[in-house]
């Protein structure tokens, strides 16, 4: 089967830089899916799930924010940040998704619109995790 090469990067440098089968990612007008030979393509990426296979093997990651752009059989994600599915704590997710939802619920009761963003990017970001955790572990 032919392969594209799939590069994830974040401030802090490359997360990923190998050949891969298939990558599946959260675009904000969806998911969306890449196989070798993709037309070229740029997707503005949120918060989720995203998930490239390689061997038979089906590996996550949660990515946070960002950009992808498929061009010469290679797509490039750049994300604010990403974190294998294999190596999240999943307690401190939790602990996290926690904070977010009283966050939440108290930003229900004020007019400050900031806070109630900040508290549903957290939980986005928390979920995110969870779901990779959980994937990956599967």
């Amino acid at each position: 089967m032919a392969q594209i090469h799939l590069e994830v990067v974040t401030p802090t440098g490359p997360v990923v830089s190998e050949e891969v089968d298939i990558v599946t990612a959260p675009g904000v007008g969806g998911e969306f899916g890449v196989l070798a030979n993709h037309a070229p393509y740029l997707s503005t990426i949120k918060t989720g799930t995203l998930s490239f296979k390689k061997d038979r093997q089906t590996r996550y990651l949660m990515v946070s924010g960002g950009f992808a752009e498929v061009s010469n059989n290679k797509i490039t994600f750049l994300v604010e940040s990403a974190e294998a599915g294999f190596s999240i704590d999943v307690d401190r997710a939790l602990r996290a998704k926690e904070r977010a939802e009283k966050r939440l619920a108290q930003a229900q009761q004020s007019t400050e619109t900031i806070n109630r963003v900040r508290a549903e990017a957290a939980l986005q970001r928390a979920l995110a995790r969870l779901k990779a955790a959980e994937m990956s572990r599967q």
